[in-house]
């Protein structure tokens, strides 16, 4: 296993654009990247893992800027982990509530679904064309 990784091993790793993994270090999302003798970004393991936890972050809903937050203090250094337990609850938190939520939104759908199966099966064949409100 290498030590570095280029920016085209990680984004394929990840499913993300070239684009969007620069965006990520601009928005100092991550560590600073490396450079090689040849001036070419290359990432470490460290990155990796973290890259891998900011998307986790960011596909569910946290900020940027949040998310920016959190990245400064995992390059503070460990004396920032009570800092980092305490926003990652709040995040699991706002989490837990959406997930709440979507599955409220859930069963309304599904009661709807089961409404509009059931005029279905009350139709006769000669009012299938009729409009289902």
């Amino acid at each position: 296993m290498t030590d570095y990784y280029t920016p085209g091993e990680v984004a394929q790793r990840f499913g993300l654009s070239l684009d969007t993994l620069r965006y990520y270090e601009r928005e100092g999302l991550l560590t600073q990247v490396e450079r090689a003798p040849s001036g070419h970004r290359r990432y470490r393991a460290g990155d990796v893992e973290l890259l891998d936890l900011v998307r986790c972050l960011r596909e569910t809903d946290m900020p940027i800027a949040r998310l920016r937050e959190f990245a400064e203090l995992v390059r503070d250094g460990d004396h920032t982990i009570p800092l980092r337990v305490e926003l990652l609850e709040e995040h699991d938190a706002q989490l837990t509530e959406r997930i709440a939520e979507l599955c409220r939104r859930q069963e309304a759908i599904r009661h709807k679904i089961d409404y509009y199966r059931g005029v279905l099966a009350e139709r006769r064949p000669d009012q299938e064309k009729e409009e289902v409100r």
